[in-house]
């Protein structure tokens, strides 16, 4: 028998296991139902887009600089735990002031997926299907597991009610999981993953020299950074769907010919490979949002050349297909291998690094020129057209800063001789050379790596005799100028962090 003194305090709680079993059930039917037309939108994916479109600049920048590459996650998870905490409260609400409490709710949760969906880049209405539907089976969901008794004793008052609602929720809770696991798997096949292993990468016309070999000191950066372990920093919360068979991209604003490519046409032109250092604006002092590929494309002069840039454009504008800008002037594609790149370390472009096709411009942080997702390259000016993080703070000029950075040793190591290593980088400048300091030593000039070229990142080291105690190491770059990378600290906003990267290593007696 169950004591009626006892409905305050277990009531609520099995209100709230509901809101959460609904909650679930609802994203999960939501990813389901986005699976069934290409056309109809991740409710979890679009708001997700959102989000980051209406923070505030230094909240992102927050989340880059506490989570690196892992922010997506972060935001992922904390968009869960929101809509399971709202669809909670709920919960509770609904066993105390009755089951009428939902629907306003689930309207209102609804109508903010419809809207963020709606006015989605390249969205129509009819894509906010799954959000609708989304928000239409969690208040279902979690009216039918509060819904009355046919016992005349209230819920909560009844060791059957309670079986009946745990079991209920559990029911819905697993249908939730289960949905949710199909409708990813079902988006999947309409993924840019799966486009683009439909793609055959031809042989470059003009071919970079083999790849040097890294040097024989374990733990430095490999020369040419893996496609897997390559950085990925932009604002798309997932990757874009894109279909080959429809995709364009297009040249348009100040030329005198407007042009279209399909992928075919941009593949069967005349392209080349280049090896060039992309460093993201976010990346600290000795941090790791930086690397290098070999890319292949077509070279972005060639492309203008054919369209006739007009006098009075001075910025090229790319366009994503998430709604994404960057630009730059266009006085930076003169003498450099400013790219249209569809392949990455001898394949296609991967689907989270662009594909079916990117800019890549050496010398400049991606914020301002690493479109991604290309769909449009539209010349401009800058007093008509400003990109995404300019009207969020950030510089429109975004050369990339000389940097070094030491790989190791790092933390605690044993005495005796080991090497002090790393990379430097100084795109469209290059490296001349890197120099050590320990302590209060003097400085050390490193042995050089293989060389890439101008655009790339060298690596470096130096032998160094680790006596015991804590020990200072810092290090510095001279770029092919003559110029030495400044000390002076500075941080990643507006335009780029700045100065010596120094770390303390701990040698054991």
């Amino acid at each position: 028998m169950v004591r009626s003194d006892d409905a305050p305090t277990s009531a609520a709680p099995r209100g709230a296991r509901a809101g959460v079993a609904a909650g679930v059930v609802g994203l999960g039917v939501g990813e389901l139902v986005a699976a069934v037309r290409r056309t109809w939108w991740s409710p979890f994916d679009t708001v997700g887009d959102r989000f980051i479109d209406v923070v505030p600049a230094w909240l992102k920048d927050a989340a880059i600089a506490v989570f690196g590459t892992g922010h997506r996650r972060a935001l992922a998870v904390g968009m869960v735990v929101v809509v399971l905490v709202i669809a909670a409260v709920t919960g509770r609400a609904a066993v105390r002031f009755g089951t009428r409490f939902i629907t306003p709710v689930a309207v209102a949760l609804g109508l903010f997926a419809v809207a963020a969906t709606a006015t989605a880049p390249g969205a129509s209405i009819t894509a906010a299907v799954p959000s609708a539907v989304a928000a239409g089976v969690g208040g279902t969901a979690l009216w039918w597991l509060l819904r009355p008794s046919p016992n005349p004793e209230p819920i909560h008052d009844t060791a059957n009610s309670r079986r009946r609602l745990l079991t209920g929720a559990g029911a819905v809770l697993a249908a939730g999981v289960v949905a949710g696991g199909a409708g990813r798997w079902g988006q999947s096949r309409w993924s840019a993953a799966l486009q683009r292993s439909l793609v055959a990468l031809p042989v470059p016309w003009r071919r970079r020299p083999p790849v040097p070999g890294d040097p024989p000191v374990v733990g430095v950066s490999p020369l040419i950074t893996p496609n897997d372990g390559f950085f990925r920093i932009d604002t798309a919360f997932s990757v874009p769907r894109v279909n080959v068979d429809t995709w364009r991209l297009r040249m348009t604003g100040l030329v005198d010919r407007e042009q279209v490519w399909t992928l075919d046409e941009l593949l069967a032109r005349p392209h080349v490979e280049a090896d060039i250092t992309l460093s993201c604006v976010s990346n600290e002092v000795g941090g790791d949002l930086v690397g290098t590929a070999r890319w292949q494309g077509v070279r972005l002069d060639e492309l203008l050349a054919e369209a006739g840039v007009r006098a009075e454009a001075d910025q090229i504008v790319g366009r994503s297909t998430d709604g994404f800008t960057a630009g730059f002037p266009v006085r930076i594609v003169d003498g450099r291998d400013a790219l249209v790149a569809f392949g990455m370390n001898g394949e296609p472009l991967p689907a989270r690094h662009g594909f079916p096709a990117r800019l890549v411009v050496p010398g400049l942080y991606g914020y301002v020129s690493a479109t991604k997702w290309l769909t449009e390259i539209e010349l401009t000016r800058f007093d008509q057209v400003r990109g995404y993080w300019i009207d969020r703070g950030w510089s429109v000029e975004a050369p990339v800063k000389t940097q070094s950075r030491r790989d190791r040793p790092r933390g605690t190591i044993e005495p005796g001789t080991t090497a002090i290593a790393g990379v430097a980088w100084a795109p469209h400048v290059g490296i001349a050379a890197v120099e050590v300091q320990v302590d209060d030593g003097p400085w050390q000039v490193a042995n050089l790596g293989g060389d890439l070229g101008h655009d790339a990142w060298r690596q470096w080291w130096v032998a160094w005799d680790a006596t015991p105690g804590r020990h200072q190491i810092r290090c510095r770059a001279v770029d092919d100028s003559g110029a030495t990378q400044t000390e002076q600290r500075a941080p990643v906003a507006p335009d780029g962090a700045t100065g010596w990267h120094t770390r303390m290593v701990t040698v054991t007696p």
